[in-house]
Parts: C-alpha cells; sequence; structure tokens
C-alpha cells in the first residue's frame, strides 16, 4: 500500500518534528511528549471499532496478523517477513499467516506444476 508510505513520511517529516524533543526516539508521542502505552492504544482502537460497529473480536494485535498475511499474499520472502515482524522462529511468522483459500490452491498449483513439468 504505497499511500501507507506516503503518509508515515509526511508525519515524519512535516509533523513530528513540532513535538517536544523530550519525546525522543518515540515515532508517536503523546501530547506531553511521553511514549503511548498499549492500553491507550487499545482504548482509542476500541472506541472506533465500536463506533463503526465491528466484532469486538478485533483487537489492534489483529493488524499484526493481517500485515504479515498480506506481506505473505503479494509474494514476499517469508524469511524477510519474518525479520520484519521480529519473530525468533518461522513457525510463530507461519502461525500469524492467514492465508485464504485461494492463495493455498495457487501456491499448491504452481508447486504441483512445477514438480510434474521437472519429472517430464
Amino acid at each position: 500500500m504505497p499511500w501507507a508510505v506516503e503518509a508515515v513520511d509526511d508525519y515524519v517529516t512535516d509533523i513530528r518534528p513540532r513535538h517536544r524533543a523530550a519525546a525522543g526516539a518515540a515515532l508517536w508521542p503523546t501530547e506531553r511528549a511521553g511514549r503511548l502505552q498499549s492500553r491507550e492504544i487499545e482504548d482509542r482502537f476500541a472506541e472506533y471499532r465500536d463506533a463503526l460497529g465491528l466484532d469486538s473480536d478485533l483487537v489492534p494485535h489483529c493488524l499484526r496478523h493481517g500485515h504479515v498475511t498480506h506481506r505473505i499474499e503479494d509474494g514476499a520472502d517469508p524469511a524477510f517477513v519474518q525479520r520484519q515482524v521480529g519473530h525468533r522462529y518461522a513457525s510463530t511468522t507461519a502461525l500469524c499467516t492467514g492465508v485464504s483459500g485461494d492463495f493455498m490452491n495457487t501456491m499448491m498449483r504452481k508447486v504441483l506444476d512445477k514438480a510434474l513439468h521437472q519429472e517430464q
């Protein structure tokens, strides 16, 4: 999603520098130059989720799973995705991935076609 990169770049370039230096390396400092806490993010996320009438099982961590899934389905190298999200083991990344049935069928077809082509 190129727009996401542009949005974060705009924030880092134009908005983030306006925060006090006390925020240090925090990318998303609070209005008092502190760091956002997990609970604050979860509470705000829940407000928006509930206002939109979305399922209460949807939590911020779901965004992480979605990110991993979309990167894998978009063809990113699984080892890169694993490093990007900070997983020590590929199996942990695999647990976070919820690829669609269509994606699995397409990948299986590619593997089978390659294997059958090599046997000929």
